[in-house]
């Protein structure tokens, strides 16, 4: 039970070992254990453009930015009460005033303004958006169509988890506390796990082995009840 699937595929002859009898270097960096069971660098996982850079702190000062403009949005939100739709439209509004009186100074003063990006949506942007959200959503129905018919017990019972777990914090922390805890969590944890990332992966290989080792116990004996109530029956 202890050498089940959720060990990698160790290369080689079988035994861990090369051709030449000597333990080979891809067989000891296959048969560790990787956190998502992923094949790739993390970097390359979180999608390896500008936003990775942004999450595991690859451009600093973009990363900080967040972080600072976060807790100012937390600050403003908890602390002052202030409803979130009357604060978006004044922050909305002040720019916009901001930035029509520069314009109109510019041209008072005969000054040319910094040419400005314009921000256009491709329309492969939006096809690809479209195909990985609309992969997303199958892939959720797909799960709510195997809890309903109780086909797999593990998503089930990580769902049933999730969802607990969801709802004590909701019901301890508001919303923006929350929001502002992921923000926080999503720009550093990533960061921390790519840093220490042999390590994690290590301990992360020991606890799945053991909740692997106990789920196949759970799984068996939730598999013989039927069993044992249709023939309590025929009794």
């Amino acid at each position: 039970m202890e050498h089940s699937d959720d060990l990698c595929h160790i290369e080689g002859n079988g035994d861990g070992r090369g051709n030449n009898g000597a333990p080979s270097t891809s067989a000891a960096t296959s048969s560790a254990y990787k956190l998502f069971a992923r094949r790739t660098s993390f970097h390359q996982m979180m999608g390896g453009g500008k936003a990775a850079d942004v999450i595991l702190w690859r451009r600093r000062r973009v990363s900080f930015g967040i972080i600072v403009a976060a807790t100012v949005a937390w600050i403003i939100f908890e602390y002052s009460e202030l409803p979130f739709l009357s604060v978006f439209s004044d922050v909305l509004l002040i720019l916009i005033v901001l930035l029509f009186l520069r314009a109109n100074y510019a041209a008072f003063r005969k000054k040319s303004l910094p040419a400005l990006p314009e921000l256009v949506l491709s329309e492969e942007m939006v096809n690809n958006a479209a195909a990985s959200f609309r992969v997303k959503i199958n892939y959720m129905l797909l799960m709510a169509h195997d809890i309903t018919l109780g086909k797999d017990f593990k998503l089930f019972f990580k769902v049933v988890i999730v969802l607990w777990l969801l709802s004590v914090i909701g019901s301890v922390i508001s919303f923006f506390t929350l929001a502002y805890i992921g923000t926080i969590i999503f720009i550093t944890v990533p960061a921390l796990y790519n840093k220490f990332e042999d390590h994690v992966d290590r301990y992360a290989g020991k606890i799945h082995r053991q909740f692997s080792r106990h789920y196949k116990i759970v799984d068996e004996s939730i598999s013989r009840l039927p069993r044992r109530i249709s023939k309590d029956k025929e009794l």
